[in-house]
């Protein structure tokens, strides 16, 4: 790739957002030529095969140059746009832009390595995600109906400086559709099976949703495996939980029904894909799915309460911990995180739903790398 052209010009490219991601179709530019961007800002829509959002400016300057237009489909790393200061002239961009190579997406053996893998615990084949080789783990689970791609947008950014890890849960993703228990102690005590398995003495432990509520469980009940704690929107802060999407995950049959159920997750519903939609119901049409899901949500969330609030018992445990909630969750209320322990990192982002881990993910990054640093 020519960078050297101009120290002053930075490239927009193509991101590469969770372990699988080639490429990605250019919907729509969200600022226009000659505008001044600031580092985090959105500046144009990119749709993947697992979800459509916002790119994010990775430097500051004057947007100069749309290379990429709407409905183009390009691969990760590929230039989408142009930051250059004014004294730049258009034929310096012009030479930049003939003279930008797209790189491999390779960054080594690292990358060439399959971007999943599989181990067997307790007779359940689980599929997992590890990237970095940092002194510490961070280990991240998924919520009711999730996958670990649902951390697509959280896990390259720490693997600079942390091993980090994230599972499908049983019955989950691509894991043997089999529950390991409907309780979240049955459920907290299979994840510590997991890390016995996958080499993990101990971990920070960053928990969506359900995946929030094992988390803290996890914490109570074996607190030597467990560094500090992260939970995302989490179960077990409070009894109310919204059954229309409980239930109607379980119960949704077509991409009609299935559509409005997941569009509760978002503050933005524009961010549900007809190919997340597709792909959901291509998993709750696996063998033993319906049934796991069903006996799960029936155990920990019948008639719109939480059956376990360990959240609440997280101040016995001692750990660092840090809650994050969007003020616009239609799935477990952002007023739950007023039980945080004393002590805990409390951030509602205003702007966010159910999934502020991917609708706020440079903002959600930057705070969870501040509190696994302590």
């Amino acid at each position: 790739m020519a960078t050297a052209l101009s120290p002053t010009i930075s490239p927009i490219v193509m991101p590469k957002w969770g372990l699988s991601m080639k490429e990605g179709t250019v919907n729509e530019w969200l600022v226009d030529d000659g505008a001044e961007i600031s580092v985090g800002m959105p500046i144009l829509d990119v749709e993947t095969d697992k979800i459509a959002n916002a790119v994010e400016a990775p430097d500051a300057g004057t947007l100069r140059r749309k290379v990429a237009q709407a409905g183009d489909v390009l691969p990760v790393k590929a230039l989408l746009g142009v930051l250059a200061p004014a004294e730049v002239s258009d034929a310096e961009i012009d030479a930049y832009v003939s003279a930008y190579e797209t790189p491999a997406d390779d960054d080594g053996e690292e990358e060439a390595a399959p971007a999943y893998q599989f181990i067997d615990v307790d007779g359940i084949r689980v599929r997992y995600a590890r990237k970095g080789d940092g002194p510490q783990t961070v280990l991240f689970i998924h919520g009711f109906g999730g996958d670990l791609d649902n951390w697509l947008f959280n896990l390259d950014p720490l693997a600079d400086a942390y091993t980090v890890v994230a599972l499908d849960l049983p019955a989950h993703g691509q894991t043997s559709p089999r529950l390991a228990g409907t309780t979240l102690a049955e459920m907290a005590g299979f994840v510590g099976r997991f890390m016995d398995e996958a080499g993990i003495a101990s971990a920070h432990v960053v928990g969506h949703s359900m995946g929030g509520g094992i988390a803290a469980q996890l914490a109570v009940d074996a607190p030597q495996r467990v560094l500090s704690v992260a939970l995302v929107s989490p179960a077990g802060l409070g009894e109310e939980v919204n059954s229309d999407y409980t239930g109607g995950f379980v119960s949704a049959q077509s991409r009609r029904e299935l559509k409005p159920v997941i569009e509760l997750l978002f503050a933005n519903a524009d961010l549900v894909s007809r190919q997340l939609l597709d792909d959901l119901l291509r998993y709750k049409r696996l063998d033993g799915v319906p049934e796991a899901l069903a006996a799960l949500g029936g155990s920990l969330f019948a008639n719109g309460r939480q059956r376990e609030q360990p959240g609440l018992r997280l101040a016995d445990s001692g750990k660092r911990t840090l809650v994050v909630w969007g003020a616009r969750d239609q799935i477990i209320p952002s007023s739950h995180a007023a039980h945080a322990p004393a002590g805990a990192t409390v951030k509602i982002f205003d702007d966010a739903g159910h999934m502020s881990q991917m609708e706020k993910a440079g903002d959600f990054n930057a705070l969870l790398r501040r509190h696994l640093q302590g």
